[in-house]
C-alpha cells in the first residue's frame, strides 16, 4: 500500500516578506497555524527547509513541536523535495503532496478531496491550482515519488528546479496524465497566500472574523469572505508571481 508524504517547503529568506513563516498569527506562528489546520495529517507531514544557515528558527520550531524536517538546497527546491522524500524512505508508488508554508488558510478537506481525485483518476499529477477555481493560498499538488524522481533526474532549467513541478505539467505534459481538481464554483479571485504585507493584513482579518479560532471549514471561509468584501479588497492589487 502506498505511503503518503506531505512535504511543506519553508524558508526564512523570502524576498518580499522575509521570515514570513514565523510571523505571529492567532498567538502562534504562521507555520504553526498551517500545521494545526492539517492536524488530521500530522503523521505524514515533513518540513523541507533550507541548508543556507538561515533555517535555524524553523528547525527549532520543528523540534519543539516534533515535526520531522530536512535541510536541502535553497534555490533548487526540486532537489530539496526529492532529497526530503528519499531521506524519509519514499518508494516509487508512494504519494507526495506538495504544499508551501505561505498558506496558513490551507484546508484539510480540500487537500483530501484533491488526493482522492488523484487516486480515483489514476493520474500522474493533480493540482487544484492549475485552471484555478480555489482561492490562491489553498494550493495542493499531488504526484508519486517515481514521478518526482524522474523530474529530479531530467529537469534542466532554473524555473523547473525552483518551482518543483513545471517539468511535469509544462515540459512533459504530453508524457504524463495531468488532472485539475476544481471547486464547485469559481472562488479564484480571493488571495489567501502570504507574500506581501497586505496579504498578512488580509489573513489576520480572516482569522479575526473567526475570533482567532483555527479550525473552520472551507464552506465557512467562503461564506465569511462573501459577507465581508473588504477583506478581498485589502490585497486585490497584488500580482501573483
Amino acid at each position: 500500500m502506498s505511503k503518503l508524504f506531505i512535504i511543506i517547503q519553508a524558508r526564512m529568506t523570502s524576498t518580499r516578506l522575509p521570515k514570513k513563516v514565523l510571523l505571529p498569527l492567532c498567538g502562534k506562528t504562521v507555520l504553526e497555524v498551517m500545521l494545526e489546520r492539517l492536524e488530521k495529517w500530522k503523521d505524514s507531514i515533513i518540513i523541507a527547509t533550507t541548508d543556507d544557515g538561515s533555517e535555524t528558527p524553523i528547525v527549532e520550531l520543528c523540534e519543539r513541536i516534533r515535526i520531522p524536517y530536512f535541510k536541502g538546497s535553497t534555490n533548487d527546491v526540486l532537489s530539496r523535495y526529492y532529497q526530503t522524500a528519499k531521506k524519509f524512505g519514499a518508494k516509487k508508488d508512494d504519494i507526495i503532496i506538495r504544499l508551501t508554508s505561505d498558506c496558513p488558510l490551507i484546508d484539510a478537506s480540500v487537500l483530501e478531496k484533491t488526493l482522492d481525485f488523484y487516486k480515483q483518476g489514476h493520474y500522474d499529477y493533480v493540482s487544484n491550482r492549475r485552471n484555478q477555481t480555489f482561492p490562491i493560498g489553498l494550493d495542493v499538488e499531488v504526484f508519486s515519488f517515481g514521478v518526482l524522481q524522474e523530474a529530479h533526474q531530467k529537469a534542466t532549467t532554473h524555473y523547473e528546479k525552483e518551482h518543483v513541478t513545471p517539468y511535469l505539467y509544462i515540459s512533459q505534459k504530453e508524457h504524463y496524465k495531468i488532472g485539475s481538481y476544481k471547486d464547485s464554483s469559481d472562488n479564484s479571485k480571493y488571495r489567501l497566500t502570504l507574500d506581501e504585507e497586505d496579504d498578512y493584513t488580509a489573513i489576520k482579518e480572516v482569522y479575526k472574523q473567526f475570533n482567532n479560532q483555527i479550525n473552520f471549514s472551507y464552506h465557512d471561509l467562503i461564506k465569511m469572505l462573501k459577507e465581508n468584501p473588504y477583506i478581498y479588497e485589502i490585497n486585490q492589487n497584488i500580482v501573483q508571481k
